[in-house]
Order: C-alpha cells, then sequence, then structure tokens
C-alpha cells in the first residue's frame, strides 16, 4: 500500500472533496518511488487510469515524469466537477487497486481551480 502526503498542510484531501463548488477542478497528484521502480508505478497507473477514464464527468489525464533518472511523477487530470471526482476516488474497484502500488510509494493528490489573473491567464 503506498503513503498518501498532504501536499497543503491547511488543506487535507478530504476537506476538498466535501467542496459542493460547481464547475471543472484539476487534480494535480504527484507520485514517487526509487527510480528501479518506477515501470512498476506505470504499470499501476495505466491500469488505474483506464478505470478512471471511463467513470462519470472523467475529461482528461496526462503523467509526467522528472528527467534525469528521476523516481517523480505528476499527474494533471481534469474533471467535471469535485462530486465527480469524488465519485471516482471512492469507487471500491479503485480503492482496491491501490495496494499494486509499492510500499515504498509516495502520493501526494490535491484538486485546484483555475484562477484568473487579468492579461496573464483566464479563469
Amino acid at each position: 500500500m503506498p503513503k498518501f502526503v498532504e501536499m497543503n498542510a491547511h488543506v487535507a484531501l478530504a476537506d476538498q472533496l466535501r467542496d459542493a463548488g460547481t464547475g471543472p477542478v484539476v487534480l494535480i497528484n504527484t507520485f514517487t518511488v526509487q527510480p528501479a521502480n518506477a515501470d512498476a508505478l506505470l504499470e499501476a497507473w495505466s491500469r488505474d487510469a483506464g478505470l478512471m477514464k471511463r467513470q462519470p464527468g472523467f475529461i482528461s489525464t496526462q503523467l509526467h515524469r522528472g528527467i534525469a533518472g528521476s523516481g517523480t511523477f505528476l499527474n494533471y487530470a481534469i474533471w467535471q466537477s469535485v462530486a465527480h471526482f469524488r465519485a471516482a476516488f471512492d469507487n471500491p474497484e479503485f480503492k482496491a487497486r491501490l495496494g499494486s502500488y509499492s510500499e515504498s510509494t509516495t502520493i501526494s493528490p490535491h484538486l485546484f481551480r483555475k484562477v484568473e489573473v487579468p492579461g496573464i491567464c483566464v479563469g
């Protein structure tokens, strides 16, 4: 079973999952493994991504890996709403699959919404 570490010490993922706001959210999820376990992480993540892709409210995902032999991965996924992500995250099939990640894996999920910054980025 992987170790979950909050990305933000002040706001837990559990708090975010109770958010009743509307509109899309972005899941940023980092995974850290020993570089020797990178292939196993890719296999487990691929299976999970296939499951999530079939869930209502899923829009897209992209996985990135740190360069120069890094064992750090970043997943960027877009969901139609917190409610859609919460339902997928609570899916018993997904929960059961967490055991396929190595015990040395650290996972840090956090939800975000776009921020508008005039002249730089749109909300």
